[in-house]
């Protein structure tokens, strides 16, 4: 497993590498986020990351990762535990959270089941009629032809996607794409909804005004 570290205490960065080397990874350790721009994405395996990094906070960097549309396993490693801190975290797309201080034995036991998940959840596929869904990918296929779509487009999809045939309202639409600020606008949501359509057929996503939306085979 190729891990990226972020973090920029020295002596915990230190222990870290050591631990993972020792449990047979090889590590990529940076303390600026700006080290890793450039960098390339498909050598990770999985990111530790620390939220308290100088410029940019880290929880900004895994809401940008996220909306880019990287799906690369995240666990968070941050000295922020209080509960809301780790919901918001989770929310925004770790999947993990590790509280410092804590043991070495329990992050490597944590990063190494992460792995298998991650593993697993890359070849999981979301059949729904025609249309095929890879959502830990992000990729979309319609009678077996890829579809690109934006990131907020594969987010609205995911989200009808896992109930299929369950109704979704728009305003769960707003916050699911928007957890942790004001929910985006029907405005804005009805924008995206109309490009997704056009994407992978309009028959596919049904309307209920004054309901929500539902994805149909």
């Amino acid at each position: 497993m190729h891990v990226l570290l972020l973090e920029d205490d020295l002596d915990l960065g230190q222990a870290i590498v050591t631990a993972l080397r020792q449990d047979g990874c090889t590590v990529l350790w940076q303390r600026t986020p700006t080290a890793v721009e450039g960098l390339d994405r498909e050598r990770i395996d999985a990111v530790l990351l620390d939220l308290g990094l100088p410029r940019i906070d880290g929880m900004d960097l895994l809401i940008a990762w996220r909306q880019s549309g990287w799906a690369v396993p995240v666990m968070v490693v941050s000295a922020r535990g209080a509960l809301p801190e780790r919901l918001a975290g989770l929310d925004e797309g770790a999947d993990d959270y590790l509280p410092k201080p804590f043991a070495m034995a329990e992050l490597l036991s944590r990063l190494r089941a992460l792995h298998r998940r991650h593993l697993r959840q890359a070849s999981e596929r979301w059949r729904i009629g025609s249309l095929e869904i890879a959502p830990r990918n992000r990729l979309v296929w319609v009678q077996g032809a890829p579809v690109e779509l934006s990131a907020r487009e594969f987010q609205l999809l995911e989200a009808l996607a896992r109930n299929p045939q369950a109704v979704v309202s728009k305003s769960m639409l707003g916050q699911r794409l928007q957890p942790l600020g004001e929910p985006l606008e029907g405005s804005v949501i009805e924008v995206h909804m109309s490009n997704l359509r056009r994407k992978i057929g309009a028959d596919r996503i049904r309307t209920l005004r004054g309901v929500g939306y539902q994805l149909v085979s």
